[in-house]
């Protein structure tokens, strides 16, 4: 009887990922801008940014589109957040490529999208982080966080 209990007690845990796939519209909102990024105004927000997100069981990705696809390619190398849903948690990353000097420091900009659905509508953070090549120079730099909240809808399935 206690293994039938602990049975269901861990079923209940995670669980099988629910239908995120679909075209949404999100909006986002300039949090905290620890990384200090130029033209990063705490409070400014963006709407209508389409997001079209392709699902394979637990293996998930983002693909944003339009005029954000253009600025997220520049400043990260892609627009493809890849990673995982558990449940109704998403947790997708794009390591960026794109890379840019300050002093001896080569550094590119990470990026991680933190998300939970309920039924048709997104919510979550997206981080922006620096990841630097190790050098003395990119201290300035390292565990720095700039994120903006995010929500957003998909036509109702």
């Amino acid at each position: 009887m206690k293994r039938l209990i602990l049975l269901a007690v861990l079923g209940a845990c995670g669980g099988d990922p629910v239908d995120a796939e679909g075209t949404y519209s999100l909006n986002v909102t300039n949090r905290d801008n620890g990384c200090n990024f130029q033209n990063w105004e705490i409070g400014k927000s963006e709407t209508g940014i389409k997001v079209v997100i392709n699902q394979e069981g637990e293996k998930i990705n983002a693909d944003v589109m339009d005029a954000t696809r253009v600025v997220l390619d520049f400043l990260l190398g892609s627009h493809v957040y890849n990673g995982t849903i558990d449940g109704d948690e998403l947790d997708m990353q794009i390591l960026g490529t794109r890379s840019f000097n300050m002093g001896n420091c080569t550094l590119t900009i990470d990026s991680d999208l933190q998300a939970t659905i309920n039924g048709d509508v997104l919510t979550g953070r997206i981080n922006y982080h620096y990841h630097g090549n190790g050098n003395s120079d990119c201290g300035p730099y390292h565990g720095c966080t700039s994120y903006q909240e995010m929500n957003g809808t998909r036509p109702p399935q």
